[in-house]
């Protein structure tokens, strides 16, 4: 029998006009101390997006996705690459008033974080089948 480790996640919302507070969910974060795991996944469905905003520009959310997603990675580079992981996260999913949001911290049991982290891309963000 493998061993669980505890793991904390959050979604990563798209709040295209800020002052109207309407999101949807673009990214998944985990990180999995006693594993050393820090990881991302990111998904935005522009056609979602534009129900929301005709005007909010895919392109440049994407780019931000992928930058908090690189944040994630291994090879991270800049200031958030020189922190350990741990950091990295807490700075992820702090709250703040701008496009890309970071939902509330969830914890779960993983002994694979990787394969969670695609599960939750699945449940949590991918269009439902």
């Amino acid at each position: 029998m493998s061993t669980r480790h505890v793991f904390e996640y959050a979604v990563l919302r798209v709040v295209p006009r800020v002052e109207r507070g309407e999101a949807i969910n673009a990214g998944v974060l985990l990180y999995c101390r006693p594993l050393s795991y820090l990881g991302s996944r990111v998904h935005l469905d522009a056609d979602r997006l534009h129900a929301l905003d005709p005007r909010a520009d895919a392109e440049a959310i994407t780019l931000a996705l992928k930058a908090a997603a690189r944040t994630c990675s291994a090879d991270a580079v800049g200031p958030a690459g020189e922190e350990e992981i741990g950091r990295r996260f807490r700075w992820l999913t702090a709250p703040r008033s701008t496009v890309i949001q970071p939902g509330p911290v969830h914890t779960g049991l993983t002994d694979d974080p990787d394969g969670d982290a695609d599960r939750l891309l699945r449940v949590l963000v991918l269009p439902v089948d």
